[in-house]
């Protein structure tokens, strides 16, 4: 079992070209020994965004806090904090804060070995 108060886990940048204002926690991988999924925690800055991507399974999405927008095949829609969104695998999509304050949110994606 592993258990660790999420602000223990290191935070580092997202250096992905097209990615900005973006940083990272690897809050579960397969360095814990989970075989099958992997649990991040973003935070994108105020004005930020994720570079513009698609991979080859899906995104599972927690909004935490703050507000923005993602876009995906269907357009834009705004999130909030409490809102999940289902990015299915191969659609071209990013997350960018538009608001005053930084968007943070969980994401799980199937361990890509």
């Amino acid at each position: 079992m592993k258990k660790v108060h999420y602000s223990d886990v290191p935070s580092e940048p997202v250096t992905i070209e097209g990615a900005e204002g973006v940083t990272i926690q690897w809050l579960i991988g397969a360095s814990d020994g989970a075989p099958n999924f992997v649990m991040r925690r973003f935070e994108v800055a105020p004005g930020g965004h994720t570079p513009l991507h698609e991979h080859d399974w899906e995104h599972e999405v927690f909004i935490l806090s703050g507000s923005g927008v993602v876009v995906g095949a269907g357009g834009e829609q705004r999130f909030s904090e409490g809102d999940v969104i289902f990015m299915p695998a191969g659609e071209r999509h990013t997350f960018r804060n538009d608001g005053a304050q930084p968007a943070c949110f969980l994401c799980l994606v199937p361990l890509v070995k």
